[in-house]
């Protein structure tokens, strides 16, 4: 039979169909006659809305998502004719007409911008993009392949109702094939995850509830076959959820998957210690900590307005001494416990030992809060911690500009967790729904999960890595940005969240705009979707404090650290769409803007981006320097582009068609930095849609 398959194949005389049906061929080869078996569907074709329909394109009707494509014979004024599938022609005004590519026919990804939160200082920006996550993966492959430290996903769980989309239709209980679509759909992704996972130290979990749990399990272990994986039990809803002649659900399943050397580190739950180092505040809050209880314990502590550090430590002032005689220092502001009523309290401890601790590295100034009696935030290490450091169960692996100290813990503090959760902080209506309200107290989103249980999950394989990756593809309202925000709080780190959502708007939603004479893609339906209505709002709302009115968050923070959610986060943030590149936008060199966004991404998300390919003048540029990258665009003029990096810069973008050239000028680069190629069409570099199936 094999032989007589390749027999035909032969006679195929379309190369590019010759080979996509030998690929298909060989997958069925090698099917597994045992085990997990489902049908590989195919995704429907890309719709690309950006693209001009121009004669040759391929197009469908705007407002039939499932009809058949047309090719454009002719385009003229508003009007564009068509062959119909069944034959003949039509004439169809443009408006009602999209740009399709069939499955396999190679489309090319771009970023556009649509805002920023720069809050972070030199810290990684976080990402959150706009776009079906496979095409999203696909393109991350150019950006982060072997790269990220651990991924967190909370995908459908094809529970038969509404809740998920497959070719843009919703899957529901009277689809046949509901299960395999599912599987189909989980496996073309995971398996672009898994190129994005490092191979030597890194983690994959997904949750699930019990309607798919046993098929993920499956599919989990096939496309992780070298590697631990482990379920756990997590109670989200003790009171449980009803369902009609079933028991009601209280708990969900989480799988990790765990890649190379990554292990399960002691978990910093409501009933341990945190594994993380633990900073305080300074100011006491106990009524019985007042001014003149602990006369020496109410002095002045100086922070440099300009550097935001603490530069000296006063004298205590005298029992009814008024805090304006405290002698003034210049450039700074003096800070005494004071709270938010005015109430004048007590430090932690007195003078002399807080100035050890700075010297040490244990003491540091935070927030400032111009508009509260206390100007600024002060912290410091509690003798716990300090303990912990002086007997090696901590590592000191770094300090801050401030000479605060960066430290991971080296043993537990805490017990390994077990495979059964049931923690308060992981109440997902509590610590869930209820966050989301406090954040977007208009907006409502259906199941967000508690944002500690997503932290405690995370922080088992990044919390000795203050620098990790961290990626959500079905980031749903933006729970693992959030929760990665926290961490770096916690311990002063940088790491980077990568959140990828579609704008898609619920059945209900999608029903009444149409019946209202809205489409997909005008604003009045953009605006409803996903991310423009929760995700994005949602994680400004988290960084900045502030509510999309504008008014503070109500509420604090719980748990591992406790702090008001009006506070915010000293963090970065980027808002990016994918788009789909016209192709004769990149002859005519008129994309550049649109793949600027993927080299900043490359080079790590941080600092300056190059954003056009010629200056002000218009004049082509040969080369162009940022904070991180540095991009060439003529290989002639490496020697003048050398002299322009900084120390700071990490990845080089050589642009030239020869890899001879390439080479050489990698070679003259300085030592250390990364050279990467791009051709001079740049599509040939950011291809997705090839036709991989699985």
């Amino acid at each position: 039979m094999a032989d007589e398959l390749d027999v035909l194949l032969d006679k195929v005389g379309d190369a590019s169909l010759r080979a996509q049906l030998r690929g298909e061929i060989d997958k069925v080869r090698a099917k597994r006659t045992f085990g997990l078996v489902f049908e590989s569907h195919l995704p429907e074709r890309v719709r690309l809305p950006e693209h001009p329909v121009r004669r040759g394109t391929k197009v469908v009707r705007r407002a039939d998502k499932h009809g058949d494509t047309m090719k454009v014979t002719a385009v003229r004024r508003n009007q564009a004719t068509v062959e119909l599938p069944e034959g003949g022609s039509e004439s169809i005004p443009l408006d009602d007409l999209v740009v399709v590519a069939e499955f396999g026919e190679p489309v090319y990804p771009g970023l556009t911008r649509l805002g920023s939160i720069d809050r972070g200082g030199d810290k990684p920006a976080h990402l959150v993009i706009n776009t079906e996550n496979h095409h999203a993966l696909e393109m991350l492959q150019f950006t982060h392949a072997g790269t990220v430290d651990c991924i967190y996903i909370d995908p459908p769980y094809n529970t038969g109702a509404k809740d998920w989309k497959y070719d843009n239709n919703y899957v529901d209980n009277e689809d046949a094939y509901r299960h395999s679509k599912w599987l189909a759909f989980m496996e073309r992704r995971l398996l672009l995850a898994k190129q994005l996972l490092n191979p030597d130290n890194s983690a994959l979990i997904v949750t699930i509830d019990e309607k798919e749990y046993l098929r993920l399990g499956l599919l989990l272990q096939q496309t992780f076959p070298g590697s631990k994986v482990q379920m756990v039990s997590a109670v989200i809803n003790p009171k449980g959820v009803g369902r009609s002649a079933e028991f009601s659900r209280t708990n969900e399943f989480v799988y990790f998957v765990l890649n190379g050397s990554a292990a399960v580190r002691p978990f910093a739950g409501d009933d341990s210690k945190p594994a993380l180092l633990d900073w305080q505040t300074f100011r006491r809050r106990d009524l019985s900590s007042v001014r003149h209880t602990r006369p020496s314990q109410f002095y002045p502590i100086y922070v440099n307005v300009a550097t935001g550090m603490i530069d000296e430590i006063g004298l205590p002032l005298a029992k009814d001494a008024p805090r304006a005689s405290a002698p003034s220092r210049p450039g700074c502001v003096a800070v005494f416990p004071i709270r938010s009523d005015g109430t004048e309290m007590n430090w932690a401890v007195t003078g002399p030992t807080f100035e050890e601790r700075l010297r040490q590295g244990y003491a540091r100034a935070g927030k400032a809060m111009p508009d509260e009696p206390q100007s600024y935030i002060i912290q410091y290490l509690k003798s716990g911690p300090i303990d912990d450091i002086a007997s090696g169960k901590a590592k000191v692996v770094g300090r801050n500009p401030d000479n605060s100290v960066k430290v991971v813990y080296t043993e537990a503090r805490a017990k390994l967790p077990t495979t059964q959760w049931d923690f308060p902080s992981h109440n997902a209506e509590h610590h869930g729904t209820a966050v989301l309200k406090s954040l977007l107290p208009s907006r409502r989103f259906p199941f967000p999960k508690s944002l500690y249980a997503v932290e405690d999950a995370i922080r088992f394989f990044v919390a000795d890595k203050p620098d990790a990756v961290i990626l959500d593809f079905f980031a749903g309202s933006g729970t693992t940005a959030h929760a990665v925000m926290r961490l770096n709080r916690q311990d002063s780190g940088s790491r980077q969240a990568i959140i990828v959502t579609n704008n898609e708007v619920s059945a209900d939603e999608a029903k009444s705009l149409t019946e209202r004479g809205f489409r997909d893609g005008d604003a009045e339906w953009e605006a409803l979707g996903i991310f423009e209505y929760i995700t994005r709002p949602r994680v400004t709302a988290a960084a900045t404090g502030l509510t999309p009115d504008g008014t503070p968050i109500k509420g604090d923070y719980k748990f591992t650290d406790e702090f008001p959610m009006a506070d915010g986060f000293e963090e970065n943030v980027e808002f990016l769409k994918l788009t789909y590149l016209d192709p004769v936008d990149v002859e005519l060199d008129r994309a550049f803007a649109a793949v600027a966004p993927l080299l900043w991404a490359r080079a790590g998300g941080q600092g300056s981006m190059i954003e056009q390919r010629a200056d002000a003048a218009g004049e082509l540029l040969p080369f162009a320097t940022a904070d991180r990258y540095g991009v060439l665009f003529d290989p002639d003029r490496w020697r003048e582009f050398a002299a322009t990096l900084t120390d700071s810069v990490r990845v080089v973008f050589v642009v030239t068609d020869s890899a001879v050239v390439f080479a050489g000028v990698a070679e003259q680069l300085p030592e250390g930095l990364e050279a990467v190629r791009l051709y001079e069409n740049y599509l040939t570099t950011f291809a997705i849609n090839r036709g991989s199936a699985s």
